[in-house]
């Protein structure tokens, strides 16, 4: 992972060279694009068992999202309902006869801006070289709203799956919509 220091504090890079993007930042795009969105702050949650525990009452579908990558390079996050169990054999069939594993920490922030935990759809606003392809769980678009880290594990925003399409849409990252049952 690239890193900077300034005012004697390390800042991630991107592989670009740029910043990742805040939180302020994605909610300015939403806003931008018309995209209604709520936000939730709480602890800050690495797994979906943790996610289960402290979330409360938030209504609609919660996810979870795997950053994925094959010996080429190739690179794909995965964003099903939280209760998917995921064969990579099968889902790397599924996306081209690829053999997939999880990215690496240094990788995900260096594509994709955030830390293990955090990873959300949102995401892909950082990956201004279109390095990494989008997949969604067709299930999703069932549950209204979706909820995702707004690009940080302390928080959890909720859009509707239409304004999920539309943000991806914009920020150049046109899903491969698949059922994973």
């Amino acid at each position: 992972m690239s890193e900077t220091e300034q005012n004697g504090e390390v800042t991630a890079q991107l592989v670009d060279g740029s910043t990742p993007a805040t939180p302020e930042a994605l909610f300015e795009k939403l806003d931008a694009l018309d995209i209604p969105h709520r936000t939730v702050e709480h602890p800050p949650l690495y797994t979906v068992e943790e996610s289960r525990s402290l979330r409360g009452e938030l209504p609609g579908g919660h996810t979870k999202n795997l950053f994925l990558r094959n010996k080429k390079g190739g690179m794909w996050l995965v964003t099903c309902l939280e209760d998917r169990a995921i064969d990579l054999k099968d889902l790397g069939e599924r996306l081209g006869g690829y053999r997939l594993s999880f990215g690496r920490p240094e990788r995900l922030m260096q594509y994709l801006g955030v830390i293990p935990g955090a990873v959300t759809p949102f995401s892909v606003l950082n990956d201004h070289q279109d390095a990494v392809q989008m997949v969604l769980d067709s299930a999703l678009l069932n549950h209204d709203p979706l909820n995702f880290h707004p690009l940080d594990n302390a928080r959890t925003t909720a859009i509707s799956p239409k304004n999920l399409l539309k943000f991806l849409e914009a920020v150049g990252h046109y899903p491969q919509v698949i059922s994973l049952d």
